[in-house]
């Protein structure tokens, strides 16, 4: 039963970023001031990509804090006895949350912004008619020279209004050129400023920003600030040790953790596990929060399946930048959240490459469910095809398995079965399976190597191996053939060996599918 409140003995920080305010209510809190002190130290321009709500706002919040130098909320936190508070600086702050999606509106907002903080120091305010980028320019010079101190400039989600249109390219790049000449002033007034820290959800190519972001150092995949924002394992089992009682451990890990930037840990949502704590039930609370239209629209009209993705392994320059105009969907994932660094390899000649997968459960269920759902177009639910898959599986039960893919098949479009001619493909047909098999937590794996070749997909449940292969015959006169096609493929490629010294039953399974009749003919299983 789902309990009303969390029952910790410290209010929960959920949805709150602004660092007084998290203070001032004595909510939990993980330290980073410990990032923010070497940040500082080390460097004045800098740059940091990560997922929405992962705790950038936070971060800029109490920045704006420490360098304005509102001494009580830091108390007992590593920074307080190493920071000269009698040293304040001016700051400016600019966000771009909300829909902002012209350069009129981001003219406005900036000069809006600009307004306020005009006011707040008591500065003589400059004709309206001034552009955005003259005003701040005219407001770093006047509060130096007012102040005596360099100011602070902190803006949040730079990004967000080419996000809001990046379905239309052309505004897109409207948008990103009125915002290349606002973040060009940060250049020009070097002498006005102390420190500049900038982030979002994508790291955009310099070249995008030139003449703006291009002196930024990007600290999005330094192992070294890889933990700047989001909760680690040890951060659950401290800080929030009073919140786990009542909830699996290891279940939480599996939920929820898994976000990598190069660090030594893996990393949790703070918007999950907050509301985790919060709710005592384990539900897709970030991932439910996302606008992800955009993202099967993009997928669909590729012909992507999630199939393709897991374990992609690509040019690590790549996913380190995005353009608009130019969008790579591996970069899109991972910039996003969807998917995470699992591994980095170096080639001979130094080209460094990262290996892309889901970060958790949360996200492998999730995107599959609704990207399926979102190809299909109907009322089929898809995380109960899968739960019913994989229990036909676990009791070989095969002829039911058949009935129940033929069901699963039926539900779908006609119209997208002809989409690029798809299901003309047995990878089609695979893709739609995996994505069934990836809403629940059976142990699947895709393209698995032998010394062979590569089998199609094996899942591991209730302690038995199915290795499954999939293939595709012109009509239904072809059947046999494809099945013994199929199970002899796996015998001879030995795709089963590796999982010999397991103990455990192994089913070779194979699927034949009509392109004519455009559906599961037949399947096959024979134990090793």
């Amino acid at each position: 039963m789902k309990a009303d409140t969390h029952i910790g003995s410290r209010p929960l920080p959920a949805g709150i970023q602004t660092f007084s305010t998290l203070r001032n209510e004595g909510c939990y809190y993980v330290d980073k001031t410990p990032l923010i002190r070497e940040l500082i130290h080390r460097g004045r321009h800098y740059f940091l990509s990560r997922p929405r709500r992962f705790g950038k706002s936070l971060l800029v919040s109490t920045l704006k804090e420490l360098f304005e130098g509102n001494e009580p909320l830091f108390r007992g936190l590593d920074i307080h006895p190493h920071w000269d508070w009698s040293v304040r600086h001016p700051v400016v702050r600019l966000s771009f949350g909300g829909k902002v999606s012209t350069p009129e509106h981001v003219e406005s907002t900036v000069l809006n912004q600009l307004y306020d903080i005009e006011v707040e120091h008591d500065l003589k305010s400059l004709p309206p008619v001034t552009s955005a980028p003259e005003r701040l320019r005219s407001i770093l010079t006047r509060l130096h020279q007012a102040t005596g101190r360099q100011v602070v400039v902190l803006i949040d989600e730079y990004d967000r209004p080419v996000l809001n249109v990046l379905e239309d390219s052309e505004k897109a790049r409207a948008n990103r050129d009125g915002l290349c000449d606002l973040y060009s002033i940060l250049k020009d007034a070097e002498e006005h400023i102390r420190l500049v820290f900038v982030t979002g959800i994508t790291i955009f190519s310099k070249t995008s920003f030139s003449s703006g972001l291009n002196n930024l150092t990007d600290i999005s995949l330094s192992p070294r600030y890889a933990t700047i924002c989001g909760y680690t394992d040890h951060d659950l089992d401290t800080v929030f040790a009073p919140e786990l009682s009542g909830l699996d451990r290891e279940k939480i890990r599996t939920w929820y953790n898994g976000y990598h930037w190069l660090g030594d840990q893996k990393l949790y949502n703070p918007s999950d596990v907050l509301q985790l704590f919060a709710e005592r039930e384990f539900d897709s609370y970030w991932f439910d929060t996302g606008e992800t239209g955009y993202l099967y629209r993009l997928l669909k009209g590729k012909n992507i399946t999630t199939f393709g993705l897991e374990k992609k392994r690509v040019d690590s320059k790549k996913i380190s930048r995005f353009d608009a105009g130019q969008i790579d969907i591996n970069a899109l994932l991972f910039q996003s959240g969807y998917l995470t660094i699992t591994e980095r390899t170096q080639d001979d000649d130094g080209q460094i490459f990262f290996t892309l997968d889901y970060p958790n459960f949360e996200v492998q269920q999730s995107l599959n469910k609704g990207l399926l759902e979102y190809f299909v177009q109907s009322d089929l639910n898809v995380a109960e095809q899968g739960k019913g898959l994989v229990g036909f599986l676990g009791k070989n039960d095969f002829p039911a398995l058949k009935e129940q893919i033929r069901s699963f098949l039926a539900g779908i479009p006609h119209q997208w079965h002809d989409s690029g001619n798809p299901g003309h493909h047995e990878s089609w047909y695979a893709s739609l399976l995996y994505m069934c098999f990836r809403t629940t937590q059976v142990d699947l794996k895709v393209e698995e190597s032998s010394s062979h070749g590569r089998s199609d997909m094996v899942l591991l449940h209730e302690n038995q191996v199915f290795v499954l292969e999939f293939k595709m015959v012109k009509d239904g006169t072809e059947t046999e053939e494809g099945l013994d096609s199929a199970i002899t493929q796996i015998r001879e490629k030995r795709y089963a060996e590796k999982y010999l010294d397991r103990g455990e039953p192994i089913h070779l399974i194979g699927m034949v599918f009509g392109k004519k009749e455009r559906d599961l003919l037949a399947i096959r299983a024979e134990q090793l």
